[in-house]
């Protein structure tokens, strides 16, 4: 039968059959469906989807900053894995597609655990260890399952997101141990400790055999396992939080865009605010998850995905700032990183007025003098990390104008109402400046001339008086340098 008959089978000149994809042997295999390869990809999008909505709706407050920059990461990664899925749908069935519908109970209840997990060493041992390990483990199945020449495309993608994917289980691992150690305040765990982790583990792997994995296949019937976190559902929180090492974060003390745009001071002094600048950015994280939270039934998906590639972005640029520090030898924990931006913008206005200050602030960098001006300045530095940062920098902004104008602009008569309306909103938002000093919170302290006169230090050079000199906070102007309210 057949597969006689393709042992026989010859190519011109020997050459590999079928484009490379597999053997004739293998291709002449029947057994797979497009039923089959639709229902593992909704699955799949259904836990990935969930997954990446926790992520982000923990970005704000996350206190530990290297957290809240994998959250932001992994939360996009997830995206463009969902965005590949959602595609290869569309291309097998007509609509409605199915892509929002929850495909077991018993898989919504294991995501709604893990969203309600209290602590990140819980996201990471359910959310990571166990659904994202088996998702994984199912593209993986479903790649060498799949027929590989017709269901090519489903292949190619299921490799893409094993590929994408997992190191995001290394760090998980990785995460766990020291987050573990941490907590115990030793290098070995004890059992009681460890306990807690397993039980966890063990209750989200019941929960995702009893839903039949990706497959559906051998389901349990209820009654299932009930929940084990009852504090839920978890809900959104938009106060941001700092770890320890974020050291009088109300303080508004100095201006850097006062100092940058002034053409008194030399370049390689001002790359210091560049720095701090880029560092500073980990607040508009912080401030689009709670456009993304807010927004999330409100939007279509292609909204999340292009507003989530943003939020990544932004977190690039802050540990851009914190490799900046570390390459000039320079300790960012001892600046004051100010968090009152995303603080005030999240407790003071909607959504819609948040990403219309989102958009006025993007829009304002476009012009010469806004991240143009910025990668001249690190180009004249002399700093070539400066400048290789501030040259990704722009670019990154010119996509995210962009995004604003797809996604921001439409909602408005024209580009100049959109444009006075972030304006408009940013003016709304009072600084507390005066509040935050009087509470105690800070007494909002100069901190430039300390980093200066070590940056100077580290450089071999003497610092220059009118730059030692500066002393403009934030007290009566914003980042743009315009009056604000009190």
């Amino acid at each position: 039968m057949p597969d006689r008959e393709s042992n026989k089978y010859e190519t011109l000149h020997g050459l590999p059959p079928l484009a490379g994809l597999c053997s004739m042997e293998r291709a002449i295999q029947a057994g797979w469906s497009v039923e089959h390869s639709v229902t593992r990809l909704l699955r799949l999008h259904y836990v990935l989807k969930r997954l990446m909505e926790i992520l982000v709706e923990r970005i704000t407050s996350e206190p530990i900053y290297e957290l809240k920059m994998a959250y932001s990461y992994h939360a996009y990664l997830l995206s463009e894995q969902i965005q590949l899925i959602r595609a290869r749908v569309a291309e097998m069935r007509e609509p409605p597609l199915g892509l929002d519908k929850v495909p077991h109970p018993v898989l919504e209840q294991l995501m709604d655990q893990v969203r309600d997990c209290p602590a990140a060493i819980h996201l990471f041992a359910g959310g990571y260890d166990v659904v994202l390990r088996q998702a994984i483990e199912a593209c993986r199945r479903i790649a060498a399952q799949a027929h590989p020449l017709a269901d090519a495309p489903t292949v190619r993608i299921v490799r893409l997101i094993d590929f994408e994917l997992s190191p995001l289980l290394d760090y998980a691992d990785q995460a766990i141990d020291r987050l573990d150690q941490a907590r115990t305040g030793r290098g070995t765990e004890e059992e009681e400790c460890m306990t807690p982790l397993e039980q966890w583990k063990s209750y989200a792997w019941e929960l995702w055999q009893a839903a039949g994995g990706l497959t559906g296949e051998g389901a349990s019937q209820p009654p299932w396992p009930p929940p084990l976190w009852t504090s839920g559902p978890r809900q959104y929180d938009p106060v941001p939080q700092r770890d320890q090492r974020f050291r009088d974060p109300y303080n508004a003390g100095v201006n850097p865009e006062a100092f940058l745009y002034d053409p008194r001071y030399r370049a390689r002094d001002k790359t210091l605010m560049l720095y701090y600048k880029r560092l500073r950015e980990l607040d508009v994280p912080e401030m689009m998850a709670s456009i993304l939270a807010d927004l999330k039934t409100e939007e279509p998906w292609e909204f999340y995905y292009s507003m989530l590639r943003q939020l990544w972005d932004e977190a690039r640029h802050a540990m851009m700032g914190e490799v900046g520090f570390a390459a000039q030898g320079i300790d960012w924990t001892q600046i004051p990183i100010n968090f009152t931006w995303s603080l005030n913008l999240n407790t003071q206005l909607t959504a819609r007025e948040r990403h219309g200050v989102l958009y006025f602030i993007e829009q304002g960098l476009m012009p010469r003098t806004g991240k143009r001006y910025e990668w001249e300045v690190a180009t004249h530095s002399g700093d070539p990390l400066a400048r290789l940062f501030q040259d990704f920098d722009w670019a990154d902004e010119v996509l995210h104008a962009h995004i604003g104008r797809r996604w921001y602009v439409p909602r408005y008569a024209s580009p100049q109402e959109a444009l006075r309306y972030g304006d408009q909103c940013w003016s709304l938002v009072l600084s507390h400046w005066h509040e935050y000093r009087d509470q105690g919170l800070t007494e909002h302290r100069n901190w430039w001339p300390d980093l200066y006169r070590q940056a100077c230090a580290i450089w071999g050079v003497e610092p220059d008086p009118t730059a030692l000199a500066f002393d403009v906070s934030y007290e009566n102007s914003r980042a743009d340098l315009k009056n604000i309210r009190e």
